[in-house]
């Protein structure tokens, strides 16, 4: 029976890597799929991992149907047997039903990976709609550590080396790297207390840099 899949974790714990090894894995073995993705780092119509791998993909917007699709490629006489879906976290709710609805009516494997919550720590609405509705929901086992050490829980943005909690849901940026220059847009694994805190690797550095107050009063 084909199930639909849910693969989650933070930023930075191989959600991209484990799409296109799992690509990889069913497609040696004979079987045919689609890779879809969306706002991925590299651009448009590619699903890209940290590590180097690339492979090329269907684009989502907001208007795309995957049930529609689908149809349409079996009743042109092409074959699918699953499908790979990378950055699921920015898909509507109607298409997480309309992947379910792929599964369940079509019998065809469907293979989601995304993260839980935004740089606010809500919810996105496809990864909501996927805990829902996924059989199978499973935690990525590669844990992202926050700069204290600690196991990274929440996905902290930073806009010219700053922490923020408000602005546009969506917006493309990468994790930043240490010791380069912070770039306009960027994103930092971070543990709880630090993300309630704002206390992100540069700042807590510049802290810690800060002079000791002169033992006055």
């Amino acid at each position: 029976m084909a199930e639909l899949h849910f693969f989650t974790g933070t930023m930075d714990s191989g959600k991209s890597t484990l799409a296109l090894q799992t690509n990889h894995n069913h497609a040696a073995r004979g079987r045919v799929g689609r890779i879809f993705t969306t706002h991925d780092r590299a651009g448009a119509a590619v699903v890209s991992s940290r590590l180097g791998l690339t492979h090329e993909a269907l684009e989502v917007d907001g208007e795309f149907d995957f049930w529609a699709y689908v149809v349409d490629t079996l009743t042109r006489g092409g074959r699918i047997d699953y499908l790979v879906c990378d950055e699921a976290q920015f898909y509507t709710s109607e298409q997480i039903d309309q992947l379910a609805k792929v599964v369940d009516e079509l019998q065809i494997d469907v293979f989601a990976f995304g993260i839980l919550t935004d740089f606010r720590t809500l919810l996105f609405p496809g990864s909501a709609r996927l805990v829902e509705l996924a059989d199978r929901m499973n935690v990525l086992q590669v844990e992202a550590l926050c700069w204290c050490g600690k196991r990274a829980t929440h996905n902290a943005r930073t806009e010219n080396g700053a922490m923020v909690v408000e602005g546009e849901v969506i917006v493309v940026g990468d994790v930043d790297q240490v010791d380069e220059p912070p770039a306009d847009v960027a994103y930092e694994v971070l543990c709880r207390q630090h993300h309630r805190r704002r206390l992100t690797a540069a700042r807590a550095k510049a802290v810690s840099l800060a002079p000791e107050p002169l033992p006055f009063g």
